[in-house]
């Protein structure tokens, strides 16, 4: 049986970060006169301060719902160099937070007003991260956004590690990372949270008109390397075999001013 945490325990060490929190917050509706400048202010400077500084964060960055179920919903990012890098992280954010503002009350007034900016709720999920990344080139612009598909593993007795990397890696490479509308490309599966069979992939595009786009260029890419309608039977085939067939869309947009 094919199980997703031995995809990423037995493939070799990789450079870049080992895992990916990703925690799903909601605006706090009830907060009046709200300015977008103004929120993007206070957490640059808490960024500024405290994330940029943390050692154990690798990279950061917040995501905005452009096309999701739930229009209150942002993301926050981070990614990290292995597991015991996340609590470290937590500890090392409390330690700098105390360095940026010495008083405990002014620490108190900032810390308080940032977190008026969303509501009690949120989810936290930790992805693992998986070869054949496509990394971004350069620092995203001011309209990039980032299409984000959350398939399932289906977890077949007759699967193996191998055929399904040897599957993986032939399709990234022919087909995303030849795509020249995907500017970046990262692959995860489930590692720590509410559904095991997760695999997400997080494409970067410069612009929503150039999702369509790349769609269509996948499907030029796939069919140009994958000839013959019997090697294209084999691929779906390869498809359906590793997969549920249910798949959830998401489009976010970058926050350029707020990355690490």
């Amino acid at each position: 049986m094919l199980n997703t945490t031995t995809i990423i325990a037995q493939e070799e060490a990789q450079q870049g970060p080992e895992y990916v929190t990703m925690t799903v917050m909601h605006w706090n509706m009830d907060l009046e006169d709200f300015k977008m400048e103004e929120w993007k202010a206070v957490e640059k400077e808490y960024m500024d301060k405290v994330t940029k500084k943390n050692e154990h964060v690798m990279a950061a960055g917040f995501y905005l719902h452009q096309i999701t179920s739930d229009n209150r919903e942002l993301v926050y990012v981070q990614a990290y160099a292995n597991w015991n890098a996340i609590d470290l992280a937590a500890k090392r954010n409390t330690e700098l937070a105390k360095d940026a503002w010495p008083d405990k009350d002014k620490r108190k007034t900032f810390l308080n007003k940032q977190a008026n900016y969303y509501s009690p709720f949120h989810s936290d999920e930790i992805y693992a991260t998986m070869p054949h990344a496509k990394s971004l080139s350069e620092e995203p612009k001011k309209d990039m956004i980032v299409y984000l598909r959350t398939s399932h593993f289906a977890f077949p007795e007759d699967g193996s590690y191998k055929e399904f990397m040897d599957t993986f890696a032939e399709y990234t490479k022919n087909v995303t990372h030849k795509n020249e509308y995907v500017k970046a490309y990262y692959p995860m599966s489930h590692a720590y949270g509410s559904d095991k069979t997760q695999f997400v992939e997080a494409y970067f595009l410069d612009s929503l008109a150039d999702l369509d786009k790349k769609f269509d260029k996948d499907g030029e890419l796939f069919d140009a390397h994958w000839s013959d309608e019997e090697a294209k039977k084999e691929m779906g085939e390869m498809g359906k075999k590793y997969f549920t067939g249910v798949h959830g869309d998401a489009v976010y947009k970058v926050v350029p001013e707020l990355r690490k």
